[in-house]
């Protein structure tokens, strides 16, 4: 895949010496969904809005389809669709108006065809000749995002799209997502939710501090960086671990039912085999076993810690 948004050291400091962004380099790849995590501060807002052309980098420079955004902004703003955190609509405009609206800014032609199935995509169909004042919060995000599509964008960037949002609403917008990457629009997206990247994500950047800690496809990161438990279901409850079963670690529940087991899947050994045989010789007998993956945001809180150490 080719790179349509391509950052190079990019780094912004504001005026009272704050520096938002330390020398972030980053490429997104056309047609892909790249989630951005980060802790509040973490530079996540900033980055999208330097993209965009809203706030002025300090250093580096950016491209969007090839073209730099300092020498064509015009050009590259043309090719982005922004939707912003905060909901600011006219409240007695109508859903239709408030859309090509949007897009007569662009300076597009009018198309109706078009921005009717971009009302059709985000479930607005039956809400495009009603008022703003007249929708839901969660209406009103997906209003966000057809304007943010009106002009027929190549990138769309959504911070924070869920916020605030239900969460069966939630995963109706993560549809629409997917449908969006069908329709080949790239998407970057600023998210709190850890579900939210891990459901819908090709790839996962994390963010702290105004510099990128990683960025890896999601899958990768999980099997690469994800620790697994082994959890041993108890014929009998124990009191207490045995002294020959300390160098495993293990964690004893509350009823004395259940041992959990840490380890991790990138190592050689895992240390399974040897943990059951001790087991055995200790005396305890096993009911059941089943293994957990990690979680995404177990990932996220270890890099995050792991970074402020």
């Amino acid at each position: 895949m080719n790179a349509i948004v391509s950052v190079k050291d990019v780094q912004k400091t504001y005026d009272g010496g704050f520096q938002a962004l330390k020398g972030v380099n980053l490429d997104i790849e056309e047609g892909e969904i790249i989630a951005l995590l980060g802790p509040n501060g973490a530079g996540k807002t900033t980055l999208i809005s330097t993209i965009c052309g809203i706030t002025t980098m300090t250093a580096g420079s950016i491209t969007v389809g090839g073209v730099d955004i300092g020498t064509g902004y015009r050009k590259v703003r043309r090719m982005i669709g922004l939707v912003p955190q905060e909901i600011a609509l006219e409240p007695f405009e109508t859903v239709i108006n408030t859309v090509r609206f949007s897009r007569g800014l662009f300076g597009c032609a009018p198309n109706e065809a078009y921005l009717d199935r971009i009302l059709a995509t985000l479930s607005l169909a039956d809400k495009k000749h009603s008022q703003i004042r007249e929708l839901s919060g969660g209406m009103k995000r997906r209003v966000l995002i057809a304007k943010a599509l009106s002009h027929e964008p190549r990138v769309l960037f959504l911070d924070e799209p869920t916020a605030g949002v239900d969460v069966e609403l939630r995963k109706d917008m993560w549809e629409t997502v997917a449908e969006l990457k069908r329709q080949g629009v790239t998407i970057i997206l600023t998210t709190h939710y850890i579900e939210e990247a891990e459901a819908i994500a090709d790839r996962v950047g994390v963010i702290r501090s105004g510099e990128i800690l990683l960025v890896e496809p999601t899958a990768t990161l999980m099997s690469q960086m994800g620790k697994k438990q082994l959890i041993v279901e108890l014929a009998h409850p124990t009191d207490a671990i045995p002294d020959a079963l300390a160098p495993y670690d293990l964690a004893l529940s509350a009823d004395g039912g259940k041992l959990t087991y840490t380890y991790d899947i990138k190592a050689d050994r895992t240390g399974i085999t040897s943990l059951l045989n001790d087991l055995q010789t200790a005396g305890l007998q096993m009911r059941d076993l089943q293994t957990r993956q990690s979680s995404l945001e177990e990932i996220f809180v270890g890099l995050v810690e792991e970074g402020a150490a």
